[in-house]
């Protein structure tokens, strides 16, 4: 009977599915992670989602180790090369969290437009506040905006699906996509910023992207755009960032992921009333939990039939 490890909390159906299939399930989403070195070694599989990392010294002792399954798109906190190395297979699951992360990017693009968050902050802080900042939030609509997405795979295309039905049109630029039945591709990301009013990012953080949105890309945007990154930290240079929020040539940056997490108090992005903060939370649904969840239990199943 091969045996499970479960380190990040999961919808508990997991259970039902993995011990159907004949897995000894192990609950561990509440042991330490610096813990999980001492134990690692008599499993067979991991299902982890972002809080474990599948490397160092975890991946070191996990000398029994023949799948991991990740309950999420990215990889980036598993070893893929020693994965590859030691002929251990990784599953993910692409699609089970893609409503969730475009329903907060889409709540990025509402909160910044009618400045809700600073609105709250001020009258909580100080209620007498109440009838001047009703003057001082005179804000915008999004109908009729255009909505700019570098990366138009699933999050980003269920993105433009959503704020169109809004009113907003939906431009784009990928790499590797030409064509997309809901969103108006462009040549270049040029095209896209110099258009775009909000710009939301929906990339992997690898060599190629890493600090991709920084000066030079950002003063192409237009004065007043919203930036929104609910991909991965990293993307977007943070001082830079910071910087063009100052000079007012960005109106609002609105991000879920930081390049070093937690972020420190120093970072300035966390004193700048114009920068929207969530806490990594993008796939936190407890519809996205269930669907990533059954869906890395179902594709851990699959890959043992496969060994």
């Amino acid at each position: 009977m091969p045996k499970i490890i479960l380190t990040d909390k999961l919808n508990e159906k997991v259970v039902k599915i993995l011990e159907k299939a004949g897995f000894e399930v192990k609950i561990a989403w509440d042991i330490p992670k610096e813990d999980l070195p001492k134990i690692i070694g008599e499993y067979d599989a991991i299902i982890v989602r972002s809080d474990t990392k599948v490397r160092g010294d975890l991946f070191d002792k996990a000398i029994n180790l023949k799948v991991i399954g990740r309950a999420g798109v990215g990889l980036d906190n598993i070893d893929m090369e020693t994965a590859l190395a030691r002929n251990i297979k990784v599953v993910n699951t692409p699609a089970a969290t893609t409503n969730s992360v475009a329903e907060l990017a889409l709540t990025m693009v509402l909160s910044s437009t009618r400045d809700v968050v600073k609105g709250t902050c001020e009258i909580k802080s100080d209620p007498s506040r109440f009838k001047s900042m009703k003057k001082e939030l005179f804000s915008s609509e999004i109908d009729g905006k255009t909505l700019g997405l570098i990366g138009t795979g699933r999050i980003g295309t269920s993105l433009a699906v959503k704020c169109k039905a809004l009113g907003m049109k939906a431009i784009g630029y990928d790499a590797y996509v030409a064509e997309n039945p809901v969103v108006e591709m462009k040549l270049s990301v040029d095209d896209v910023l110099k258009e775009a009013d909000y710009i939301s990012l929906h990339l992997p953080l690898n060599k190629e992207t890493q600090h991709m949105i920084g000066r030079d890309v950002i003063s192409k945007m237009k004065k007043g755009a919203v930036l929104i990154n609910c991909a991965r930290g990293g993307i977007v240079d943070e001082h830079a960032a910071h910087d063009a929020l100052e000079s007012g040539h960005l109106g609002y940056y609105c991000t879920d992921v930081f390049e070093n997490e937690p972020p420190s108090s120093d970072n300035p992005l966390l004193h700048h009333e114009n920068v929207i903060i969530s806490p990594h939370i993008g796939a936190q649904t407890k519809e996205g939990n269930m669907r990533a969840s059954i869906q890395a239990a179902e594709r851990v199943v699959e890959a043992f039939k496969e060994l």
